[in-house]
């Protein structure tokens, strides 16, 4: 008896798991068309004006991409590449126009930005925010947004890959991106990456000039993690150590001739960082092994707070714990001789090398002329 109300309860609770499965991915199963239809009342249009006054025959520039609106406050999450440096930003929402909006935050190193619109009194559509963890490699997306300028436009394709980072700056491994094969033009950058449920999952960054169909959005749940601090700050506070370099890996071991000293060769430091008042040296001789470029001749860390630095990954789990105010010691080894040195980590100021990235994506974006594409 046991066992057949056993086996009952067992087929019910499986009759019960198919049929919430099923519902699931009923809802999750909507025609493109009713998703652009849904999702496009919450996708604006931007076009952010900057003047150059170093310049003489290009001294306006005028860049075109598009945003989504998140919250009821008229919070628009869209790309910083687009925004960062503007002197002014015009938005056209599907409902009320052409209006000014505000940059309440920028960050170039995620290529992430909120900006807010005027008081709408409730005349917006929210997007519904969805799960970028919960996404698949071959699931169906589509990234809607101003395509050129021309207006909302959508495109269809898969999630073709998940964790992706590329590398454009010393921070890439923060952004780790989806890659997408549905078509990022120019002007639909800072637009959605939406599933099939109608619900954003990522926010469209760039595409690859040098591959066909290959495109990368932020994960929406990284932007989810860092939009209140956009609001709230501004900027990203982040620790600033001025540290890039490469693990020590065993062919690496033996072009140095140090079999007993592991850890991260420093290639370059950051004029002003903590690691440049400590005193840490980079290097100053390239070689390539392989596909693998090296700058040899600088400190080689070992220890970080006691934690000796054998993978990138304990590296960066350790990068990952640090805040503004932290004070570090470093164990490291130059030239044979081992040293100690702590540092206080102060805010990481926006580089030329972020603006630099900002610039590149820039490129299919601008139009120089000042008028409307």
């Amino acid at each position: 008896m046991v066992r057949r109300w056993a086996g009952l309860l067992a087929g019910v609770c499986f009759l019960s798991m198919a049929a919430t499965s099923a519902m699931a991915q009923q809802v999750c199963d909507q025609s493109p068309e009713d998703v652009f239809r849904d999702v496009s009342p919450t996708i604006v249009s931007i076009l952010a004006v900057s003047i150059d006054p170093f310049s003489v025959s290009k001294r306006l520039q005028t860049v075109v991409g598009s945003g989504v609106i998140i919250d009821d406050a008229g919070h628009v999450l869209t790309n910083s590449h687009i925004v960062f440096g503007s002197h002014s930003i015009a938005v056209t929402t599907s409902q009320q126009g052409v209006m000014a909006a505000e940059l309440v935050g920028a960050d170039p190193i995620l290529d992430l930005a909120v900006l807010r619109l005027p008081s709408s009194d409730g005349g917006l559509t929210v997007a519904k925010l969805g799960d970028s963890d919960s996404l698949e490699i071959g699931q169906d997306v589509l990234a809607i947004g101003n395509a050129f300028g021309m207006g909302l436009s959508v495109t269809k394709g898969i999630v073709s890959g998940l964790n992706r980072v590329v590398r454009r700056s010393p921070m890439s491994w923060l952004a780790p991106l989806i890659q997408t094969d549905a078509a990022i033009n120019a002007g639909s950058s800072g637009g959605p990456l939406v599933d099939l449920c109608g619900e954003v999952v990522g926010i469209n960054t760039f595409r690859l000039a040098q591959g066909d169909g290959i495109g990368f959005s932020v994960p929406l749940n990284i932007a989810k993690q860092v939009i209140p601090e956009l609001i709230r700050e501004g900027r990203i506070k982040r620790p600033w150590h001025g540290i890039n370099g490469k693990i020590i890996d065993l062919p690496l071991q033996v072009l140095l001739r140090v079999p007993l000293v592991r850890g991260l060769l420093v290639e370059t430091v950051e004029p002003g960082s903590a690691a440049a008042e400590i005193g840490l040296r980079g290097g100053s001789f390239p070689v390539r092994i392989g596909a693998q470029e090296y700058l040899l001749g600088g400190d080689i860390i070992t220890h970080v707070n006691g934690e000796r630095i054998m993978e990138l990954q304990t590296a960066v789990r350790i990068v990952g714990s640090l805040a503004v105010g932290d004070k570090v010691a470093i164990e490291y080894f130059r030239e044979g001789i081992a040293y100690s040195a702590e540092a206080v980590l102060p805010e990481r100021p926006v580089l030329p090398n972020d603006l630099t990235s900002v610039r590149d994506r820039q490129t299919d974006y601008v139009r120089r002329s000042g008028s409307l594409p």
